[in-house]
C-alpha cells in the first residue's frame, strides 16, 4: 500500500507521520486522509479539485504536479509539499 506524507508545516492539519493508505492514485490517497483531516483539503486542492498553485506532489521522489489521477505502485511513496513565500 502506498505511503502518503506531508511537509512539516502542513502537519498541523495532517497526520504527523507518513500514512499507509489503500489507494491506487494520489487523489484516492488524499481523499482517505481528507476524511480524517477535512481542513487539509483547502490547503492542498483548489475549488476545482486540482493541486493548488504552490503545492508540489512527489511520487517516489519525482515531481509530478500532473499525476493526481495516475496509477501508483503498491509500494509508492507520495509526498505533498506546500511552498512557503514571504519576505
Amino acid at each position: 500500500m502506498p505511503k502518503l506524507a506531508f511537509t512539516p508545516h502542513l502537519r498541523r492539519h495532517a497526520p504527523p507521520t507518513a500514512s499507509t493508505v489503500s489507494a491506487d492514485t494520489p487523489r484516492a490517497a488524499l481523499e482517505q486522509i481528507f476524511t480524517e483531516y477535512p481542513q487539509l483539503r483547502g490547503y492542498v486542492l483548489d475549488e476545482q479539485g486540482s493541486l493548488r498553485k504552490h503545492v508540489a506532489l512527489f511520487i517516489d521522489g519525482e515531481l509530478r504536479r500532473d499525476a493526481l489521477d495516475s496509477i501508483v505502485a503498491d509500494d509508492a511513496e507520495i509526498y505533498v509539499m506546500q511552498a512557503l513565500s514571504g519576505g
